[in-house]
């Protein structure tokens, strides 16, 4: 099947079906940079978060994070204040752990060349941790990602194990990672981005808009 054919109908079948994350739907903070994603014809998002504060309970096997076997205790898209992470302890049984996840998105790309000038934009808004793969079959995607994110180890076997003012000052460094997090998203949904899209879109490139040599 020719490339251009292929990329179409995958596109229509990704944007097609139901939403299984947790929301159900996208975030609210990406959702203008998601639909102008998908608006163009080179690209459609995969997946997307706006970024978190979660709380989540590995159980008493280690401090390994993995979501599929673990209990998630809180999840908050917004500023998060000490009582509510306390009180989501007090349901640990394993090991809790504190994460901020900054915002993540995975965008699959009609040619390598669009997915080279994406991620210059990217990469010029701030999210220097984004990256291209090239699939065998010449599936090409990148990945939307920065670098601020943070893992601390709260409890072990279900007891605390740091104080509730080490916690509050955990969470004064995660709520200032995510106003951050929000700066670089609104950076992208700026007129610098949405005109270097515009300019992807007629085959244009403007300032920065070059492709990159590498991922």
């Amino acid at each position: 099947m020719d490339p251009s054919v292929q990329f179409r109908k995958s596109k229509a079948q990704c944007l097609g079906k139901a939403d299984l994350s947790r929301r159900g739907s996208v975030d609210e903070d990406v959702k203008e940079i998601v639909q102008l994603l998908n608006s163009r014809d080179q690209f459609f998002t995969t997946s997307s978060c706006s970024g978190r504060i979660l709380l989540i309970d590995r159980g008493a096997s280690g401090f390994e994070v993995q979501k599929q076997n673990c209990c998630w205790l809180l999840v908050t898209h917004k500023p998060c204040v000490k009582d509510d992470v306390m009180v989501a302890l007090e349901k640990a049984a394993g090991d809790a752990i504190l994460k901020f996840e900054p915002f993540i998105l995975h965008v699959q790309c009609r040619q390598l060349q669009d997915a080279q000038l994406l991620h210059s934009v990217a990469i010029d808004s701030g999210f220097r941790n984004s990256g291209i793969t090239v699939g065998k079959r010449g599936k090409t995607m990148l990945a939307v990602r920065s670098t601020h994110g943070l893992e601390v180890p709260l409890s072990h076997k279900g007891q605390l194990m740091v104080t509730e003012e080490y916690i509050d000052f955990l969470l004064n460094i995660a709520n200032q990672k995510m106003e951050e997090n929000k700066k670089r998203i609104e950076r992208e949904e700026s007129p610098p981005f949405t005109d270097q899209l515009e300019g992807i879109r007629t085959g244009a490139r403007g300032p920065g808009c070059e492709p990159s040599e590498g991922t």
